[in-house]
């Protein structure tokens, strides 16, 4: 691991596209003018790039066989529905641009139909299991009082991953219990944290400054490493791994995971959906309904479980 310690928030790297046609390069920089992400972009990149491995034809030369010859491909390599689907919306993507840049007049995937993609319903845990995560750090030491923390804003403000390693501490408001979280789109949104959480922030907090490097408190990252920098995604990544094993939780989760807690949970308890759409920041409504099916399905198993006249397996 390494140890440099970095002073402002990780970002990804750009795919660079030196051996690539300049049509790619092109495509590139258009997103970029767009706002999309480093990260968005990277895998447009990346999915273009396995397009072009169907077939020696130049992409901007496409109709709409080639793109039937493409997920044959795909197919053929054992890529999942999935992975197709998001392929065919990079294609979409390219060629909308290649339309409004006047190098074609048409989009040959207009009449391709996206390959069928189950969607599974997100893993959760328990409350209990929750529970027993939260707890599970070790706060005699900085370092638990820090994942202890990590852990408690996590799934009081269902956070991405992301969201929480960069969180600044001009973001925090303890006195008024709020987070500003600037998410995807850089939309901003403010978050209630809750007693728990902020408990647990102040507890980080008052002994924070002993992560910081002697002579160098120029790091604005509310959560530090050992380094006295800004944590990564896979930072947390092992963390949450290494405290579900202490808890005993057998299943395969993520931090994500928490997220989906955090939204399950809610609706649970009778939140709208309109409102967990809000503090999740997700800009569809129809991404938050997947967890009314999670809460469905737990009462499903709950009643099939513990009700006298149901079904035994």
């Amino acid at each position: 691991m390494s140890k440099t310690r970095a002073t402002k928030p990780r970002s990804p790297s750009l795919t660079t596209t030196e051996n690539d046609p300049p049509f790619l390069t092109e495509f590139r920089i258009a997103m970029l003018a767009r706002g999309l992400s480093t990260r968005t972009r990277n895998a447009y990149i990346r999915d273009l790039r396995l397009c072009g491995e169907s077939t020696d034809k130049p992409l901007t030369d496409w109709v709409e066989r080639d793109i039937l010859v493409c997920l044959s491909y795909l197919q053929g390599q054992d890529k999942l529905p999935r992975t197709q689907a998001r392929v065919l919306a990079s294609l979409r993507q390219f060629f909308l641009w290649q339309i409004a840049e006047k190098k074609r007049e048409d989009n040959p995937c207009e009449h391709i139909k996206n390959p069928k993609v189950d969607k599974p319903l997100p893993k959760t845990l328990s409350e209990t299991q929750v529970t027993n995560l939260l707890n599970s750090p070790d706060i005699s030491t900085i370092l638990g009082l820090r994942d202890k923390a990590m852990l408690e804003v996590m799934y009081a403000c269902g956070l991405r991953v992301s969201e929480l390693v960069n969180l600044s501490l001009e973001q925090v408001n303890l006195s008024a219990g709020w987070l500003q979280i600037v998410g995807k789109g850089n939309k901003t949104r403010l978050i209630p944290l809750g007693e728990y959480a902020v408990k647990a922030l102040e507890s980080y907090l008052s002994c924070r400054h002993e992560l910081l490097p002697l002579a160098k408190a120029d790091c604005q990252a509310v959560f530090l490493t050992e380094q006295g920098g800004y944590m990564t995604r896979h930072n947390f990544w092992h963390l949450i791994k290494k405290y579900a094993q202490i808890a005993n939780i057998n299943t395969n989760i993520s931090p994500h995971t928490l997220r989906h807690a955090f939204a399950t949970h809610l609706i649970n308890h009778g939140a709208d959906l309109r409102s967990v759409q809000l503090l999740l920041g997700h800009s569809d409504l129809s991404t938050t309904q997947i967890y009314t099916h999670v809460a469905t399905a737990r009462l499903q198993s709950l009643h099939e479980q513990h009700h006298p006249r149901a079904e035994q397996s």
